[in-house]
């Protein structure tokens, strides 16, 4: 019996009801059916009382959920996305990610006509799109505190204020360099459309081999974003004396005291999206951000 997979934001009705649906749509198609929740792949935070806060992260797959299952489906916003592959990547399980939420950025499909949507992916008639994944860990003494994949972006900053923070970053085997700036965002190229956009780094579109590095509002204006490959990790060491923190995808995360350090790197385990259709990036940056409309009126020939 095939067997697929369900993961929904149990904290939204319409998620809720359209995992219902599908769980009755496969099960009437004769295929085995595993339901998780996406909170499985929010993580929480080390403490000072708790500063080991690992959850290694081949063990976050929730149950039922392995290298036999053909496809997953993942209902909700791109917060729910991200969780999602959280859990199932390192299983290489490929998503249909269909949106319950606003922007839906990561999302491939609306809940409007679930039945007709999920026939050709039932059917086999789809591709399989990867994008690149971070592994993040955090270090002490070269014991690994906490680690984490993620598809957007790693942020270190100081809280619970904005204010200016020092870091010491070194990309591979090249000589560290100084960085004064309200924080550091690493992203992949997934990620560049999200806070790294914000913070004025560019777009990069998927599938090529790089990260970039965009300091928040830097002290300098030699401080400006750096894509470079890879194929390269990337350690930042905190150069200063108060407690920062680290968040990945925005929803989990990692306190930083001055003598720990954050790795950055490739992750072997790629997010693995289904795809009806062969993706258009631009029409889908035009679409949810607005790029290249025009703004003014094109003089007539």
């Amino acid at each position: 019996m095939p067997k697929v997979g369900i993961i929904y934001n149990d904290q939204k009705p319409s998620a809720c009801k359209a995992a219902a649906l599908l769980q009755e749509v496969f099960a009437e198609s004769g295929w085995e059916v595993a339901l998780a929740t996406g909170i499985g792949g929010i993580l929480g935070y080390s403490t000072e009382t708790k500063p080991v806060c690992r959850t290694a992260i081949e063990s976050l797959a929730p149950p039922g959920f392995d290298q036999d299952m053909s496809f997953a489906v993942v209902l909700g916003g791109d917060g729910t996305v991200l969780s999602a592959f959280r859990q199932v990547a390192p299983c290489g399980i490929p998503l249909l990610t269909v949106n319950t939420g606003h922007l839906g950025f990561l999302t491939e499909v609306m809940t409007d006509d679930l039945k007709s949507t999920i026939a050709p992916v039932l059917a086999g008639d789809f591709q399989v799109e990867e994008r690149t994944m971070l592994t993040v860990q955090v270090k002490r003494s070269n014991e690994i505190l906490w680690e984490a994949l993620c598809l957007n972006e790693m942020v270190i900053h100081r809280e619970p204020l904005t204010s200016m923070c020092h870091f010491e970053v070194q990309i591979g085997n090249h000589s560290r360099v100084d960085i004064a700036a309200d924080g550091l965002i690493v992203s992949t190229p997934t990620g560049s459309t999200a806070y790294s956009l914000s913070a004025g780094g560019p777009v990069i579109t998927p599938g090529i081999p790089v990260m970039c590095m965009v300091p928040i509002c830097p002290h300098s204006l030699a401080s400006r974003a750096l894509v470079f490959s890879n194929t390269e990790p990337i350690t930042i060491y905190p150069a200063m004396q108060t407690r920062l923190v680290m968040v990945a995808d925005g929803n989990a995360g990692c306190y930083i005291r001055p003598d720990d350090c954050v790795t950055i790197q490739k992750s072997p385990y790629p997010a693995r999206f289904v795809r009806l259709k062969t993706p258009e990036f631009f029409h889908l940056l035009r679409e949810k951000l607005g790029w290249g409309l025009p703004h003014i009126a094109k003089p007539t020939p």
